[in-house]
């Protein structure tokens, strides 16, 4: 359960007993100073409170219980961070509102959601009981979330449910389990529809998917959303790859490289919690969500490398290594969309070693073929503190994905630019009068920091929403 409370009308009660929570930079403390009490000011003074980033101090009342605390935001720009490690900070299970300061109240919503999750799934009720219980095992502190940060809210919920997604063991989310998770979310909102392909029609309409998923014994599945909040929005396609595990078929991955494979479906999980944000907030778009889920095992009836398989765009695609299996599911998946007429086409993949090279773990690698695109997502990113790096989707490497018996190579025939060739092979799939951006992300947190614990992440999932809203000319804001 999301621990960010709405503080609606019936909640008054609560919101009189919850403590308050002040913020203070360098600039802004000695202005707080003077809205405390004599004493509160003085117990700051001798914490050598100062107001740094991520600093904080709980005040005490005149009895020696809790009063408040105060939380340090630094001279740093704003951002929801600061807020993200209070959940596990703060007393277990207290309840808390923003007080004074000069935070924005939607970013300390966001931290505060963002921090509260933990992957508890597994965990057995021992857990709960043990003393001396590290921060997985606790009750978050609560934070009554103040009326207008509602979107706030609903974000940091649906990073819960990407989080989930990834992080969930690949033996308990195949293929199978991932295209429900779509039509579970087409269940929640009305007029939506899903259906879910598998077998002769799988393989009949989407070749490149079948082919990554013939060495598995969990066949392939292929699941479309569609869902309409404006007769005559715009048509918006969202791409997901959603590789459950990757073992880089006949061309498979050294074990240390496998160990994270499980989050090879965060583009799927990703674009999942994007269309749950723009179908909750009723943005006035044509919405179809497409998400490609398979296993890329290795068995006698994987495919091989120098396979020769016929996309769904009609395209000859040249296996050139069964390892970059995401760019063959995309394939199909940016086909369908260009053939349901989507006049704008999002993929988000976990597609390459070389964009982390390139930008590193926080820095989704953005290739557009549409400049006013790009400056939105860019824009996006930035105002959702959740940003996007552009890079070139350079003609001149396109030729290195040439074949001698196909239309196309999979992969590029030198060691080099390897997200840009990825990106390169994709916009084949996509008509020039198609707006496409694709989003090359790692989706993972390999340490915990504040807001984002260790593991999935929910990368460029709000950078996505806030960029459909703005081409909906929404605020993003839902109608309910």
């Amino acid at each position: 359960m999301l621990d960010c409370l709405p503080a609606e009308s019936d909640a008054a009660g609560m919101e009189t007993s919850a403590l308050p929570l002040h913020t203070a930079r360098p600039a802004t403390l000695a202005a707080l100073r003077g809205t405390l009490g004599a004493a509160q000011a003085a117990w700051l003074d001798s914490l050598g409170f100062t107001g740094r980033r991520g600093q904080l101090a709980l005040l005490p009342d005149a009895g020696g219980g809790l009063a408040g605390a105060v939380l340090g935001l630094g001279s740093e720009p704003a951002s929801p961070w600061p807020f993200g490690a209070l959940p596990y900070a703060l007393p277990e299970g207290s309840l808390w509102r923003l007080g004074a300061g000069d935070h924005d109240a939607a970013d300390a919503v966001l931290g505060w959601g963002l921090g509260a999750y933990r992957f508890r799934r597994f965990k057995g009720p021992e857990a709960e009981r043990a003393e001396d219980r590290p921060a997985p095992d606790r009750a978050p502190a609560r934070l009554l979330a103040p009326a207008g940060t509602e979107p706030a809210v609903a974000s940091a919920a649906a990073a819960w449910r990407v989080r989930d997604l990834i992080n969930t063991p690949p033996n308990h989310l195949g293929p199978a389990e991932l295209a429900e998770a779509v039509r579970a979310l087409a269940a929640e909102h009305p007029g939506a529809t899903c259906r879910i392909l598998e077998g002769a029609a799988l393989a009949e309409g989407f070749p490149l998917i079948a082919a990554v998923g013939a060495g598995s014994a969990r066949a392939p599945r292929v699941a479309i959303l569609e869902w309409q909040g404006s007769a005559d929005g715009p048509r918006i396609a969202l791409c997901g790859k959603g590789v459950c595990f990757d073992s880089g078929g006949l061309d498979i991955k050294p074990s240390a490289a496998m160990l994270r494979m499980k989050k090879d479906m965060a583009g799927a999980a990703v674009t999942i919690g994007v269309a749950g944000l723009v179908m909750r907030a009723r943005l006035p778009v044509r919405l179809m969500l497409l998400v490609g889920a398979v296993e890329n095992a290795v068995s006698g009836t994987a495919m091989r490398p120098l396979d020769v398989v016929r996309s769904r765009k009609g395209l000859t695609v040249e296996i050139g290594n069964t390892d970059a299996e995401g760019r063959l599911v995309l394939g199909d998946l940016l086909a369908l969309a260009a053939e349901r007429g989507a006049e704008v086409v999002l993929d988000c993949a976990t597609l390459t070693g070389a964009a982390r090279v390139a930008l590193g773990p926080d820095l989704p690698a953005l290739f557009c073929n549409d400049e006013a695109l790009a400056e939105t997502l860019l824009t996006a990113g930035r105002a959702s503190h959740d940003p996007l790096w552009r890079l070139p989707l350079h003609s001149g490497y396109d030729s290195w994905l040439d074949s001698a018996v196909a239309d196309v190579s999979s992969v590029g025939t030198r060691p080099m630019a390897g997200a840009i060739t990825a990106a390169l092979f994709l916009q084949r799939f996509v008509p020039k009068r198609v707006r496409w951006a694709h989003i090359d992300l790692y989706a993972w947190n390999d340490s915990a920091r504040p807001g984002r614990p260790e593991g999935g992440e929910a990368q460029a999932m709000r950078a996505l929403y806030a960029a459909i809203a703005a081409l909906a000319g929404s605020d993003g804001r839902p109608d309910r």
